[in-house]
């Protein structure tokens, strides 16, 4: 072979050559192609489909079971049919048991009816098929039989399958690509980028399907006259531009077609064709597999050549060897270019595994050409440097992984029963909302006659309201929860001055709260002779107002009778003691301090009054952090506890005790809420608070965790020693998990409580979540709703506008908590126009309103 043959050889597979800009732009305008279809961009008309799986999940290994697999098209016009029995990643591996059937060419180009799955691509072209649901046409092939009992449960892409089938450890893949009779990829995708769904939670694995990428043009500058010709002489002339590049149903006939060619010029043969190398088909992909065989391919293509009708000589097998390398190796690099595509999608997802990219591999090109799937890498290494990609070989993705996807979908499908049947009694219907607000309803009357009942209704001896005219310097000292404050009020007019605080907390060991009772107000009477020295208000005798959030039966304005400790305090020798006596003698015990303790005051009235200072229609109170409570001015003809009745007066509702009677909530304790009865330190009592208050609602969260993980719906089952720690879930965590925070951030917050979650688990915890808040906020909305009637009614209105005055940090830092409160009342109280307001330091400027309104009305008496 002299060398003018030599140089036309290699100017004819020079055009094969394709370079790494080329690629770039290949892999680009694939990339763009696919964020296109996925958007469903008006106007754009993108060569890839993007099509959604609907798969929505990935193995973990636990799948197991026996299924019954159909492989179509995988291998040409074959059926396979498998019976394919999974074992997990703990049982033993059983290989499947499969039967291959050849499928006639009257079938492959005939009716539907008679092939009922069917691929466009791969030389099927059954009529009646597309646009068709071929699950429905093979349930009806099935009862045209007759005599099987058989569930299609899934419809599968074998590239798909090929992502399924590999082990889950140490990751799952979230790529499959399959370079076979065709070739095609998919990975897993954000849900919210996959418009056509109108979805906005998970991910979904969608099919690629880049066969079809440079139909509209994009491949022209890298085809060939005989990329055209072969296109031309296909089934399906104009379409499938890529795969027709790249895929094994075609690169023995783009090498036939050179052959041809350079035969025609005299480069090969002796210028001599056949009439077998002229028949369309006669060069397979397998032939070009074995002649670049390294060992043996220089005999294959002899071989092939002589079977061809032919008869080469030594140069013309080593020129075949260079064809077919030139064929296959631009099909590996076309191919590295699209991946390279998908995988730059795959690492713009923040929640990508920091274990990098595992990209499951398929089909007989990718593992039986001695180079193919060397190439291939090679080249994504080069297209992208920086991506970190373990390639994994498939175990058999159109047998086990259609037999996983099947698994999977019968495990997410148990898992969302499972999850639906145990957060279902925290999903409320209006009908139950109605009953709860009507129990409350019930209880406030009877309460407010004196009768038995869970709601205490204690008058607060707060009978009106800020004016705006209250001046003056005021003390106030909040105890409530496991901080303590001292606070200097400064009240000025509502337009100038307005109010100005001074204050310090100051904290209560757990040995004080839960000590004696003379052991916690000494340390009260020190923390504010502290907080006098640091202001220079030594010697200044100041009226005093005590918040004090627990319940108390008030016997005057300076009088409150503890009746019972909640919230973690078990100071002794307190419960049916008046707490203003206790704070004095507290006082007295320290020699030299003089304070005039002037008004003991509930946290939620100090709410109601601050907010009342701000809104002149502000008559509710409202508290739902660490506990929750509610106060309302009530008709003082109502209060049977406090003779008079003209006027009003604020009670003090004492609401979360609400159900400790047995009368009402008992249809809404869930096994998860009696748990958490059980184990805190006051068991059936404060029942109401219990399901509301942000103190109970991340331990309500974890029993509803445990739960699910011994059902395998959670962590695979995996139970975290961190999940058995009694309040390890903080009500926080809640309100950061519902925000609109990405999956991965949601995980990063269960890491924090060593909870090893996966995108599905962050999913389910977000979703536990919201069914337990949702519950809290629309009882405390049925609460309120019972509330604002009754006031409504009192006067006799039609219809009532009232500001419910609120503090909280459950209410405030939720971030659902409060409208779904709101629409709770909206429903409930329809003829009830409330506004919401938020207090700005009830506890503290509203118990200095009490006492400055209490001074205003002392000095409108007179002396």
């Amino acid at each position: 072979m002299n060398e003018n043959t030599l140089e036309s050889v290699q100017q004819c597979l020079n055009q094969f050559d394709v370079t790494e800009e080329q690629l770039q732009q290949i892999q680009a305008g694939i990339l763009g192609d696919m964020e296109r279809a996925l958007g469903r961009q008006a106007g754009s008309s993108p060569s890839v489909q993007m099509l959604p799986t609907y798969v929505r999940s990935t193995p973990r290994g636990t799948e197991q079971g026996d299924f019954l697999v159909l492989e179509l098209g995988a291998s040409g016009a074959t059926l396979r049919v498998l019976w394919v029995t999974l074992t997990g990643i703990s049982g033993p591996r059983k290989e499947p048991v499969s039967q291959e059937f050849t499928i006639p060419t009257e079938i492959t180009l005939g009716t539907g009816q008679q092939s009922t799955l069917i691929s466009w691509t791969k030389g099927f072209r059954c009529s009646g098929v597309e646009g068709q649901d071929v699950v429905q046409l093979l349930r009806e092939a099935i009862q045209r039989q007759g005599a099987y009992n058989i569930e299609v449960v899934a419809v599968v892409n074998d590239t798909v399958g090929a992502m399924m089938s590999c082990d889950p450890s140490p990751q799952a893949c979230e790529v499959g690509l399959v370079v076979d009779t065709g070739t095609n990829a998919c990975y897993m995708e954000e849900v919210r980028h996959v418009a056509e769904l109108k979805e906005d939670r998970g991910r979904i694995c969608v099919n690629v399907q880049w066969g079809s990428f440079g139909d509209g043009g994009a491949l022209e500058p890298v085809q060939t006259p005989f990329d055209l010709q072969l296109d031309q002489e296909s089934l399906h002339p104009g379409t499938q531009r890529f795969e027709k590049m790249v895929g094994g149903l075609y690169l023995g006939e783009l090498v036939r077609l050179v052959l041809i060619h350079l035969a025609g010029q005299g480069a090969l043969f002796g210028g001599v064709t056949s009439p077998a190398l002229l028949t369309h088909g006669s060069v397979h992909v397998q032939h070009v597999m074995e002649i670049e065989d390294p060992s043996h391919g220089r005999a294959r293509a002899q071989a092939m050549l002589q079977e061809l009708g032919l008869t080469p000589s030594a140069q013309d097998c080593a020129q075949v060897q260079r064809v077919c390398g030139a064929v296959s190796s631009r099909a590996a690099r076309l191919c590295a270019a699209a991946l390279t595509a998908v995988l730059a999608r795959v690492r713009s997802n923040p929640e990508r595994s920091p274990l990098g990219v595992s990209v499951a591999t398929g089909g007989r090109l990718y593992k039986q050409h001695p180079r193919f799937s060397a190439l291939l890498q090679q080249t994504v290494r080069l297209l992208a440097p920086d991506a970190d990609v373990t390639f994994v070989p498939s175990e058999d993705g159109g047998g086990r992984g259609v037999a996983v996807v099947t698994a999977v979908a019968s495990r997410l499908a148990l898992q969302r029963r499972q999850l639906e049947e145990t957060l279902a009694p925290f999903r409320l219907h209006s009908q139950q909302l109605k009953a709860v607000q009507a129990q409350m309803r019930e209880s406030m009357v009877r309460g407010l006659r004196g009768e038995s009942s869970s709601i205490r209704m204690l008058p607060t001896y707060v009978c009106a309201m800020p004016d705006g005219t209250e001046r003056g310097d005021f003390l106030a000292l909040d105890l409530g929860g496991t901080n303590f404050r001292v606070l200097w009020v400064k009240v000025g007019s509502r337009s100038e001055e307005g109010i100005k605080i001074i204050n310090r907390v100051f904290s209560l060991p757990e040995s004080v709260t839960q000590g004696t009772g003379q052991q916690l107000f000494d340390h009260i009477v020190d923390c504010i002779v502290d907080f006098q020295k640091e202001n220079n208000l030594s010697g200044q005798t100041l009226p005093l107002s005590f918040t004090f959030s627990f319940p108390c039966k008030q016997l005057g304005l300076d009088q409150g009778i503890l009746l019972n400790w909640t919230k973690g305090f078990k100071a002794s020798d307190c419960e049916g003691q008046d707490v203003v006596s206790l704070l004095r003698a507290a006082i007295r015990r320290r020699q030299g301090v003089e304070l005039n303790v002037v008004a003991i005051v509930n946290d939620t009235v100090g709410t109601m009054m601050s907010c009342g200072y701000e809104d002149p229609h502000c008559e509710v109170g409202l508290i739902v952090g660490t506990g929750t409570n509610a106060c309302y001015m009530e008709e003082l003809g109502n209060v049977c506890a406090v003779p008079g009745d003209r006027g009003r007066m604020c009670i003090n509702m004492e609401w979360g005790a609400f159900g400790d009677d047995g009368l009402a909530l008992q249809e809404f304790y869930t096994p998860f809420d009696l748990s958490v009865d059980q184990a805190s330190i006051n068991p059936g009592k404060q029942r109401y608070e219990k399901l509301i208050s942000g103190m109970y609602l991340g331990e309500i969260v974890r029993q509803v965790l445990l739960h699910l993980t011994h059902l395998r719906v959670l962590f695979g089952g995996q139970e975290f020693p961190s999940l058995q720690t009694k309040d390890i879930i903080k009500t926080k965590f809640l309100s950061e998990i519902e925000s609109d925070l990405e999956r991965w951030q949601v995980r990063a917050i269960l890491e924090k409580l060593d909870l090893q979650a996966d995108c599905e688990d962050a999913l389910l915890v977000r979703e536990v979540c919201q069914a337990v808040s949702r519950r809290a906020a629309q009882l405390c909305g049925a609460g309120v709703a019972a509330v604002v009637e009754k006031i409504r009614e009192n006067r006799g209105l039609d219809r009532l506008s009232v500001t419910v005055g609120v503090d909280g940090t459950l209410y405030k830092l939720h971030p659902h908590f409060s409208e779904q409160v709101k629409d709770a009342v909206r429903e409930l109280a329809p003829q009830c126009c409330v506004r919401f307001l938020l207090s700005e330091d009830g506890s503290g400027k509203g118990a200095a309103l009490v006492s400055a309104v209490a001074c205003r009305l002392a000095g409108a008496a007179g002396p």
